[in-house]
């Protein structure tokens, strides 16, 4: 018998899988841009139906406009997630340098304190 979760836990269930083969729970980004593309393409297919009353070039339009905001928010998201893992990177590098060099006759800022003396 499984324990019920706790109020403020989140439930592990099964997890969401689009068309079967994207994970959408566990894969950065992707979440946000089914989002925004779905979103998208309703504003361009509706946005085409109530500019031009043309049913079926409309869901075209639509389904481009899912397409292409789809995209644009992946390569934008992916972008900045990889940019942020740099970054992340390099400040833990720095801190583990810190930890390893503090006090010790290679530490940079001991060496700029003794020639300020």
């Amino acid at each position: 018998m499984a324990a019920a979760p706790e109020p403020g836990e989140p439930e592990k269930g099964k997890p969401f899988k689009l068309l079967g083969i994207l994970d959408v729970e566990n894969i950065p980004c992707a979440r946000d841009s089914i989002l925004y593309g779905s979103l998208g393409s309703v504003v361009a297919g509706l946005g085409h139906f109530l500019l031009t009353s043309r049913i079926r070039r409309s869901c075209d339009v639509g389904a481009g406009g899912f397409v292409v905001v789809t995209l644009g928010c992946w390569f934008h998201c992916r972008y900045n997630y990889a940019k942020q893992r740099i970054r992340e990177r390099i400040a833990r590098e720095g801190i583990k340098n810190k930890i390893l060099y503090e006090s010790t006759h290679l530490d940079p800022e001991r060496k700029q304190s003794n020639s300020s003396n």
